[in-house]
């Protein structure tokens, strides 16, 4: 189960990244400064005060990379989560526990950032969620199916 998961969770946290990549170059967006946000965040939480209220151009710099670390790692532990629980609902067909699961990790991440206080869900517009909502999607069937996979 552990191979699988982080196998899962590195295959699609790649794929997820791409995604956004691909979006950005199509609509022509700037990257999303939420990670950051949340980083800054957690940094107040803890008075990590260098982090949490130094705007220069390396703590920002900083912070963004941690953003994205703090990605990839809950791209692995949501798959390595995935793996774990998949055996005791096999009975579920893999498309639809690969929804839920894009479902969970859009409630997980986006909830966390809303309860930080970095982003508001009541704000956000239809189109905001249809771009977080499809790789979300995207994110978890990419998952299942990898783990319902890896051993054929």
């Amino acid at each position: 189960m552990l191979a699988e998961g982080l196998v899962a969770g590195a295959v699609v946290t790649a794929a997820l990244d791409m995604y956004t990549c691909a979006d950005i170059l199509v609509r022509g967006r700037a990257t999303s400064e939420l990670p950051s946000k949340v980083v800054q965040k957690l940094a107040e939480r803890v008075r990590f005060t260098t982090f949490a209220q130094d705007d220069s151009e390396p703590v920002n710099n900083r912070r963004s990379g941690a953003g994205a670390l703090v990605g990839y790692g809950v791209g692995l532990g949501a798959g390595l989560a995935y793996a774990c629980i998949r055996p005791k609902v096999s009975w579920l067909p893999w498309p639809i526990a690969g929804v839920i699961l894009g479902a969970v990790t859009l409630v997980m991440s986006k909830g966390s950032a809303t309860a930080l206080g970095a982003t508001n869900w009541s704000t956000w517009s239809a189109s905001d969620w249809i771009s977080d909502l499809v790789p979300r999607t995207l994110y978890g069937l990419t998952t299942a199916w990898v783990v319902e996979n890896f051993r054929q």
